[in-house]
């Protein structure tokens, strides 16, 4: 199965994406055994976090088939290369860049590049991008992500991340979300892996309600 098959099928058992910016090598493990036990499947370590690369590898190798593990923060091809060689599969940015979208679908990893408006869009799924996060969700609204909804490819995943939360998750589904990434309110540096896997479960009660 490839990489992005193993996504889509994470993805379809629970739709979130738990980004843990900050996590260190030395905790990644508990805080991923966490979210797999809360019930989310697919974890992002953003480059920007103590060590990515061999968090990753650490918790990726751990996890095995279990869950996708991959980074977020990823700017350039150089990072796309690293993160492959360190068993992450799926590639998170905040921007557009060709290059590095490019770049992960040559190396058949999953690409989720961040886009704000539809010529973002276009030009990232023209590029290749499998997936598309709305980014930051915050200065959006579900309102504009339907009308985007209407003109973009009806099987293109769109995630809004930044600033969601377990009420506001409703209306951003019913205009079209497909899922979320989620940052703050599943992970901050301090939290104990009970803390996580608290926060984690309350979001995935809030998909089902």
């Amino acid at each position: 199965m490839s990489h992005l098959d193993t996504f889509r099928a994470h993805f379809a058992e629970c739709p979130l994406i738990a980004i843990i910016r900050g996590v260190a090598p030395g905790e990644v493990v508990a805080v991923g055994d966490a979210l797999v036990a809360a019930g989310i499947r697919i974890i992002e370590i953003p480059l920007n976090s103590p060590d990515p690369f061999t968090s990753i590898e650490r918790l990726a190798k751990h996890l095995g088939d279990t869950a996708t593990v991959g980074a977020g923060t990823v700017l350039s091809a150089a990072h796309v290369e690293s993160v492959h060689a360190a068993g992450g599969t799926l590639i998170v940015s905040p921007n557009i860049d060709t290059a590095v979208i490019t770049a992960t679908v040559a190396a058949r990893l999953v690409s989720a590049p961040g886009y704000f408006t539809p010529s973002e869009a276009f030009a990232a799924l023209a590029a290749g991008a499998h997936i598309l996060k709305l980014f930051p969700a915050e200065a959006a609204t579900p309102t504009v992500l339907k009308a985007l909804k209407a003109v973009l490819p009806k099987d293109v995943p769109v995630l809004p991340v930044g600033g969601i939360t377990s009420e506001s998750m409703a209306a951003w589904i019913d205009a079209g979300a497909a899922g979320f990434g989620l940052g703050g309110g599943v992970f901050r540096p301090g939290m104990t892996p009970a803390d996580v896997r608290n926060a984690a479960s309350q979001y995935v009660a809030a998909l089902s309600r």
